[in-house]
């Protein structure tokens, strides 16, 4: 109800909100003209061809923009915890992430799924026949973006929880989500072992795109992670759901409100 508010107000002005669209659309897709202009130089980069590099932006750009849309909000949790505004929601009889979600939804953010999902299609129109295709490899494209959004949602989730106790670490949180999204839109290859380990192991955000990714272009995976984590991706997306459930609580128990 809360952001069908919010789509309805911003709906009342149709004018401005196409142009904040094709804003955010464009935007984004400088990200992909970087890659663009540079495989005008060069015919590949760390083993990967263009074909296979746009998969992997546009599986994390579509999975990032799903996320971004429905829990972007929660970068406001610091200045509603150091002003006391979170107390109103926490009067409110339904769940207080989903208020926090919902509250000023911004509906101009769907400009970056269009584009991560414009960038992954025509990847995938490129790719079409050099992947053999099978119905596994078919099924874990969209699972790939379904399980990819769950991933980053889940540390939005936990970067929120973090502001219960720091409050003004907003961009800490932004490291690992926007940063992250850069991070995985080039192979992993042009990386050092150590941090595609950590992309693994510590913050899970390899099992977005890379490691189906890898399955998809039948390339080995990375040095040190097994073969099967191609198929982890939904028990890492739970996994993540439970820890930042785990975190969330912690801070919402935590909190004091002002005092005002």
């Amino acid at each position: 109800m809360v952001a069908g508010m919010w789509i309805r107000s911003t709906m009342a002005y149709r004018t401005s909100f196409v142009l904040t669209l094709v804003t955010s659309f464009c935007v984004t897709f400088f990200d992909f003209v970087v890659i663009l202009l540079m495989f005008g130089q060069v015919r590949g980069l760390g083993g990967f061809a263009f074909a296979e590099i746009a998969l992997l932006y546009g599986l994390t750009g579509t999975a990032f923009g799903i996320a971004d849309l429905t829990m972007g909000s929660l970068q406001r949790m610091g200045r509603r915890i150091r002003d006391g505004s979170l107390d109103g929601f926490l009067l409110r009889p339904a769940p207080l992430i989903a208020q926090v979600a919902a509250d000023k939804f911004a509906l101009r953010r769907l400009g970056r799924v269009l584009q991560g999902l414009m960038v992954l299609v025509w990847s995938l129109v490129l790719l079409r026949g050099e992947v053999a295709w099978t119905p596994l490899k078919v099924l874990m494209v969209p699972g790939a973006v379904l399980c990819g959004a769950v991933i980053f949602s889940a540390v939005m989730v936990l970067g929120a929880s973090a502001l219960f106790w720091l409050q003004d670490a907003a961009e800490v949180t932004n490291a690992f989500t926007y940063g992250g999204n850069t991070l995985l839109q080039y192979p992993p290859t042009v990386f050092a072992r150590d941090l595609v380990r950590g992309v693994v192991y510590v913050i899970p955000l390899a099992f977005v795109n890379w490691l189906p990714a890898l399955h998809l272009l039948d390339r080995p995976a990375p040095p040190g992670v097994p073969a099967w984590a191609a198929f982890a991706p939904p028990l890492v997306a739970l996994a993540c759901c439970g820890i930042a459930a785990l975190a969330w609580r912690a801070g919402v128990r935590s909190y004091r409100s002002t005092g005002s």
